[in-house]
């Protein structure tokens, strides 16, 4: 059997039977055979094709947690994009605004931090009214969990004092109960863009571009968070070519429409997700310390009470569902665990089918317990990288120091991945994996250096371990015989660069199933 493509070079496996190798032979999309370059010369047939790579053979990265639909909206032009990584300061994010509603029948803008962004307005009511008198106005925070409104958007989305709030979300209110303008959480913020989700008549475009440009930073598989299985014939009919795992939003009906794993293996659909909090950003994390400061009027409680969240993680993990809980505070992430604990009845679950995402506050006991009941979590270093002085500010040194401990989850000998949670924070493994071993802030300045992991840990958390957690690891995640070839080339190894370097190397070539999809 002779290859399709051999690779000659500094080859990572990320397996751990040949951890490295001198070439990677392809056949059929799939991994031939790695080793030394004179053991694969004898793969070599009249119409192989022989590739010396000056870099580094990595497996494809792997993105566990982004939102790629959501982000492919957020930078198709549809929507008006004011987020931090975009935009400079804080007088160019309220001029993009205006001139939306300028120029728009109906004006979607995304990203907005007054945290990172300082000298905002405040986006009350009012404020958003006089913004925008005539056309209707949504705000997104960049977290994804708040919006803002003006009562042009409220009267499009047949919003008023008289709705309630939804399961798993509110609204701000003011004292006599009428809607201020504001909604937390995708349960309540969902019934404010209800009106728009019909808006994009083509997203091919918009997801071709999404796809080229996770390609284009190496990455070969990512997940879709926030799954609305409205997009689904979408994805059908693109041709992709990135790798997708779907987690479908948990609704009240407590069910799907397909069945676990439904799909292939370039798009399968394979978990539920839900909201046990909100984010630091906006005020709604659930945790056992206080905020100090903070643009906003602090909310403390989970999403859901606890018999709530048990009869939603039951429903779908009794249904064959993995599970995928957003729980960045210390109470949050103890809720979901005395859930989950009640729910398994004393067995640990089979790995991975409960995940929990960013653990951003989680303890070193509740790690330790997670990991006795299987559980798997998923970490956020761009929190440091980002917001580092900001969680000083927000919550003190000691938090902000313990913030995203990506060390404490690995010394419990747990799994765990490394995301961008995209379109927070642009997708970006190798960014990821410096930061994650660095513990530095975009201004240099190092939290919790007790939590720094290796490269090789980080390079794990964006390859195999990732692609474990998407219960994909049979087809992905590490240069093996048998998995696709999805792989990368880069401009050095990461594991000979200096930690503080590793941001600076460069995809040059992206492939999936053996054939490439991006070259810089």
């Amino acid at each position: 059997m002779t290859a399709d493509t051999i690779l000659r070079g500094r080859v990572v496996t990320l397996d751990d039977r040949v951890p490295f190798a001198e070439a990677v032979a392809v056949r059929a999309g799939r991994v031939l055979a790695v080793g030394t370059a004179s053991d694969l010369d004898g793969l070599r047939g009249p119409g192989t094709r022989t590739v010396d790579v000056d870099g580094c053979v990595l497996p494809g990265f792997v993105e566990a947690h982004g939102h790629f639909l959501g982000d492919a909206t957020v930078q198709s032009g549809h929507l008006v994009d004011i987020r931090p990584v975009t935009l400079p300061d804080a007088g160019a994010v309220v001029a993009a605004i205006r001139e939306a509603v300028a120029a728009r029948p109906v004006a979607v803008c995304n990203g907005w931090e007054p945290l990172l962004h300082r000298g905002l307005p405040e986006p009350t009511l009012e404020w958003l009214d006089g913004v925008a008198p005539h056309v209707p106005l949504i705000i997104m925070h960049n977290s994804g969990h708040s919006a803002y409104f003006n009562t042009r958007a409220m009267d499009l989305a047949g919003l008023s004092g008289r709705t309630p709030d939804p399961s798993g979300g509110y609204f701000g209110r003011t004292p006599a109960g009428d809607l201020d303008g504001s909604a937390f959480e995708p349960a309540a913020i969902g019934l404010v863009t209800a009106p728009l989700r019909a808006a994009v008549a083509d997203p091919a475009p918009a997801l071709l571009a999404q796809s080229a440009r996770v390609n284009a930073r190496g990455v070969t598989m990512m997940s879709e968070m926030a799954f609305d299985p409205a997009s689904r014939p979408h994805l059908r009919d693109v041709p992709l070519t990135t790798r997708l795992r779907l987690y479908e939003v948990s609704t009240p009906a407590l069910r799907s429409d397909v069945e676990p794993g439904a799909g292939d293996d370039m798009v399968r659909q394979v978990g539920i997700k839900t909201w046990a909090d909100g984010s630091p950003w906006t005020g709604n994390l659930a945790a056992s310390f206080p905020y100090r400061s903070g643009p906003f009027q602090p909310h403390h409680d989970p999403n859901y009470g606890a018999a709530d969240l048990l009869e939603i993680s039951r429903a779908y993990h009794s249904a064959g569902w993995q599970l995928a809980c957003h729980a960045n505070g210390d109470a949050a992430v103890q809720q979901v665990l005395d859930v989950w604990e009640e729910m398994l009845g004393g067995t640990p679950a089979e790995a991975p089918r409960l995940r929990i995402e960013h653990a951003s506050a989680m303890r070193p006991d509740q790690f330790e317990r997670a990991h006795a009941m299987g559980v798997t979590c998923s970490l956020f270093p761009d929190h440091i990288y980002y917001w580092g002085e900001v969680l000083d500010d927000l919550f003190g040194a000691d938090v902000a120091h313990r913030w995203a401990p990506i060390g404490t989850a690995l010394r419990t000998g747990m799994r765990v991945s490394l995301h961008n949670d995209s379109p927070v924070t642009p997708v970006s493994p190798l960014h990821n994996i410096g930061v994650a071993a660095t513990r530095l802030s975009r201004r240099g300045r190092a939290f919790g250096v007790d939590e720094r992991v290796s490269v090789a840990q980080a390079l794990r958390a964006q390859t195999i371990d990732a692609a474990w957690q998407l219960r994909a690891d049979d087809v992905t995640g590490s240069l093996t015989p048998g998995k696709y070839a999805d792989l990368v080339v880069v401009s050095a190894d990461p594991l000979r660069t200096p930690p503080e370097e590793i941001e600076g190397i460069t995809v040059r070539e992206t492939y999936l199933a053996g054939e490439r999809v991006f070259t810089a």
